[in-house]
Parts: structure tokens; sequence; C-alpha cells
């Protein structure tokens, strides 16, 4: 089955990055003019559609709010099935409609596409919850959000071959200089507190050809991951968030990182995972003892097995005389349920 809490992760961390681009960024930033192009949104052709060219006249600020509450819809899981669309129509009218769109919004808007495939047929209200067994989808949504899956898979294994193979005929990248005119740029350059640590490794030149050829390596082992046994799936998985992470960090990509890793996500785990997150001991105490069980959409957790057991002891206890009659010639009680 293909709706598990693995793809309600990815789809939240490409909300996420839309969400921190719309909120952390003025209506005057977003929208503005840009030369040779005109004024943002620029409502021609396709991009007609975008939510941000049906936005009445000075109403891009409470449209760009609007787009913020959706957003924040979508990072929570909630009915998953019911927000797919408008996560692909706002990834779509942020990436068309803004001045200052970047690579994250590209890839955000075509993972967004792909994964409303699975999405939709998605019948859970939280895309956390696991599939409860008396959920029955059709085949044809099975397939459906199974393909939107492995589409997404083979996006992210092209993009990253793409990526690797793109920089190779530049004499920069070749040679392995390319990040020390990277990390002197005064627009993506290390900002200041990391400078101290960063100039030293600019100026080594071993230093600068590891950070310059180390990302090659790690692309195009994405590239190729598809390819390979799992486990090497999870140390490229664990190096390519690190990588994202550090590009985050470094040139303040941060919308790039998070769609980039909920791609990973995808890429990276098994087909029909489900990641089992345990909450820590304070968490569960404040919760109660057999609250959070209950809760569980499936109601067939080891837990609530575990409490039925305790209750059938504690009724064998009190009652000894009746189940004596089911000992063995040993003396050993006989297996219970023997005597029906």
């Amino acid at each position: 089955m293909p709706w598990t809490n693995v793809y309600g992760l990815a789809r939240t961390l490409l909300a996420l990055g839309t969400l921190g681009t719309l909120a952390f960024s003025g209506t005057g930033t977003l929208f503005r003019p840009v030369a040779t192009q005109g004024d943002y949104p620029i409502c021609t052709g396709p991009m007609r559609a975008g939510v941000f060219c049906l936005a009445p006249e000075n109403g891009l600020t409470a449209t760009r709010w609007l787009c913020v509450l959706v957003l924040l819809v979508v990072a929570s899981g909630w009915r998953p099935r019911w927000t797919a669309l408008p996560h692909a129509w706002v990834s779509f009218s942020v990436f068309s409609g803004i001045a200052i769109a970047d690579g994250g919004d590209q890839v955000t808007v075509v993972l967004s596409s792909l994964l409303a495939l699975t999405a939709l047929g998605d019948p859970r209200r939280w895309h956390w919850q696991t599939l409860a067994e008396g959920a029955a989808p059709s085949r044809r949504a099975v397939l459906l959000g199974a393909t939107g899956l492995v589409l997404v898979r083979v996006q992210m294994s092209f993009l990253y071959f793409q990526s690797c193979v793109a920089k190779l005929p530049h004499a920069e990248w070749a040679d392995g200089t390319a990040m020390w005119y990277w990390g002197h740029s005064l627009a993506f350059g290390a900002p200041g507190p990391l400078q101290p640590l960063v100039n030293p490794v600019l100026a080594s030149p071993l230093g600068v050809a590891l950070l310059t050829w180390v990302p090659l390596v790690i692309e195009i082992g994405l590239a190729a991951s598809l390819l390979l046994a799992q486990r090497w799936r999870w140390r490229l998985f664990a190096a390519g968030v690190l990588f994202h992470l550090s590009i985050a960090v470094m040139m303040g990509l941060w919308s790039f990182a998070l769609a980039m890793i909920g791609g990973l996500v995808v890429l990276c785990f098994p087909l029909g995972s489900h990641l089992d997150v345990t909450p820590p001991e304070a968490v569960r105490g404040m919760a109660g003892r057999g609250t959070a069980v209950s809760d569980l959409p499936a109601g067939k957790d080891d837990g609530a097995k575990r409490e039925g057991e305790d209750a059938k002891d504690a009724e064998y206890e009190r009652e000894p005389v009746r189940h004596a009659s089911s000992a063995g010639p040993s003396g050993r009680s006989a297996p219970p349920g023997t005597e029906r």
C-alpha cells in the first residue's frame, strides 16, 4: 500500500518549504518589477491559472496568507485526499507568480503534482496514521498511488544525475576550484558567523577540492540509488540530508533544502515502508497509560492486546477453583481454552 507516513513526511516537508517563503517574505519582496519581464505576478499564458492572478486588486497580501493557511493544513497531514490538489495549485502559483522563485519552488511544483496522484486515493484522516485493516481501497487507487511514488523516485534520480553531469564540462568543477568562487560570493557565500570556520577551508587547496568534489560524488550516488541495495540507500540518504542542510546554512536556500529532502525521503525509503516513531517516556507518561493506544486507527495495537491479556489473567486469579479441572496429570495447567 502506498499510503504510509513516509510519503506523508515528504508532503509535509514540501509544504513547509513553500510556507516559509510566503510567511517570511513580504508582499513587496515577492511581487515586484523584474527587468525585461515586467511586474509580478505576470498573468499570461498558463500562469493565469495561478491563485495570485485571480486575486483582486490590492489583495495579494490576503491571498498570500490564505495560501499560508492552506499549506499549514497540508503540512499537518489532515485529509490528504482533500488537500492534494490545493497543495499542487499553491505550489504552481508560487513558482509562476513570485519574482524570486528558485529551484526549490520548481522542484516543489513537480513533486507536489506527482504526490497528488498518491494523495487523491488516500483514505486516511491523517497522513501520519497507519492504514486501517478494514480499509479496502480499489486496485485503481492503489495502482495510481504507487505510480505517483515511483514517478517521484525516477524524477529525483534524473534530477541528481543531471545536476552532477551538467557541472562536469565546466573547468572549475573539474579542477576542484568551483567552491572557492561560491564561498567568496557576496550573495551565496558563508554568513558572517560561519566565516571563521569556512574561510580556513577555502584557503586550503585540499579543503576547496573536497568541498567541490564531494557533492558530485553524493549526487551521482543518489542518481544511482535505485540500483543499489537498501543499506546503501540509507547511507546516501544521510549524506544527502547533510548535503542539503549544509547548502541551507551556507547559502540560505532553506526552501530548496526542504524540497530536496522531501524528495529524498521518497527516493531512499522502501516503497510502502512506515516510520515507527516511539514517543519519549515523558510524553507517554503525560498522555497516560493506554490513552494513546486506544486512539490508534487500526485498534489492534500490541499494547491493547497486553491489556486484554492482563484482564484475563486477573480473572483466572480470582477463580482458581473453576479452572483447576483443566489441570493435566502432571498437575500443570492445560492451555487456556482446551476445556472448550
